[in-house]
């Protein structure tokens, strides 16, 4: 049975700690948690991003843990505000004044149902409307408490919340597996090219600890760092193309510009950035794009390798000749051949990944509002709950 509520009827929210910007730093334990560190990725998920950690003493209740979840409370970044994540591990991140904690009320409400209801744009866009504030719009406990929602019974809750865990736990699995290819990638270039045990190293003559026939030459040798294209926000038509900043992709466009596969380059804001595109993609003024007709596989390791200044203190900036500057080893032809063909099977093995996560975000996104809106019933299905919902940390008693 479903009863129209509000959500101070389910849940209370806690407001976190104000942490002072001079104990702030680059590298630490503890990372002080923002908006900026949700991402996304079917359904929004708390992943490292542009960190600061925080290098004094707090009250220990501020320790966020494994399970718990938080909303945004100001909109740091657009569409933020009133997002929810659960925290994904435990004695690293920090419950900021940005964030609330929230905590249901354990005989009406599943924390995991909760989750998903934040996430609605239904709840959302209440939120927002709540919000105030002339630069930065904010909300507040009480504000959210007044949220209208409708909700079945706790045990359809878990229900509809074991559905949608499922497909997000194919997702994370999926992300995990993504992210052992590329370092698999990753790590066979630095075995071949930088600790010189490519295939055959055995036989091969070497000379001052490299092999005779590499070549000792410049990146501006065996690259053109091309100039991305201004293109507007107020321009971009969504569409099936890619679009490209020096932050990475920052939406898409109806028109490509650069065919894939590519590699794209931070020039303005967060130099030295490289990103891989498979497919034709749209760099703006902000990147640059990479032209060779050396392997675009090896090149994407070589650049990542690379160690680019910045030549404007003011707005970070990667000057093109100071980049074609840095030296680079190059090996044999048929080393970076073959060193690409083993790189193509990984990164195929990846683009099929993520084909499959996108199939399974799709299917959870059209499922998400008829399951919270009751239009889908659960209530007499056979259902299991996922693995990440019989972790009790993540579960009330």
């Amino acid at each position: 049975m479903w009863i129209e509520s509000s959500l101070a009827d389910l849940l209370r929210v806690e407001h976190g700690f104000a942490f002072k910007g001079e104990y702030f730093s680059e590298t630490g334990k503890y990372v002080v948690l923002t908006p900026g560190n949700f991402h996304e990725e079917g359904g929004f998920r708390v992943r490292p991003g542009k960190d600061r950690f925080y290098s004094a003493k707090f009250p220990e209740r501020y320790l966020l843990r494994k399970g718990d979840l938080i909303v945004a409370m100001t909109e740091q970044g657009e569409g933020l505000l009133g997002a929810a994540a659960l925290i994904p591990e435990s004695s690293m991140y920090l419950h900021n004044q940005r964030l609330g904690l929230v905590k249901e009320k354990p005989q009406v409400a599943d924390r995991r149902f909760l989750y998903y209801l934040f996430n609605i744009d239904n709840v959302r866009q209440q939120i927002r409307n709540s919000s105030s504030g002339a630069k930065v719009r904010h909300t507040s406990p009480e504000r959210i408490y007044g949220v209208k929602v409708r909700v079945p019974d706790k045990i359809t809750q878990q229900q509809i919340a074991a559905i949608l865990s499922a497909y997000d736990d194919l997702i994370e699995n999926n992300r995990r597996r993504i992210a052992l290819l590329e370092k698999m990638a990753e790590e066979i270039y630095r075995e071949w090219f930088v600790r010189m045990r490519f295939p055959g190293h055995e036989q091969a003559m070497f000379e001052k600890g490299v092999p005779a026939d590499w070549k000792q030459t410049t990146l501006g040798d065996v690259l053109e760092l091309c100039y991305g294209k201004a293109l507007k926000d107020n321009d971009r038509v969504p569409g099936h193309f890619s679009v490209y900043g020096s932050g990475g992709v920052v939406g898409t466009h109806n028109k490509g510009f650069v065919p894939g596969p590519g590699i794209i380059v931070g020039r303005k804001g967060n130099v030295g950035s490289v990103y891989w595109s498979d497919e034709t993609f749209f760099p703006i003024d902000t990147v640059y794009y990479v032209r060779s007709d050396i392997s675009m596989h090896f090149l994407y390791f070589v650049l990542q390798s690379m160690n680019f200044i910045n030549n404007d203190a003011a707005v970070p900036g990667l000057n093109r000749n100071q980049a074609y500057s840095n030296k680079v080893l190059l090996p044999a032809g048929h080393l970076i051949d073959k060193f690409s063909a083993q790189a193509q099977k990984i990164f195929d093995f990846k683009n099929n990944l993520v084909a499959q996560s996108q199939t399974l975000e799709t299917t959870r996104n059209a499922l998400l509002p008829r399951l919270i809106s009751g239009k889908l019933p659960v209530e007499n299905l056979d259902i299991r709950f996922p693995p990440s919902m019989r972790d009790e940390e993540c579960r009330p008693g």
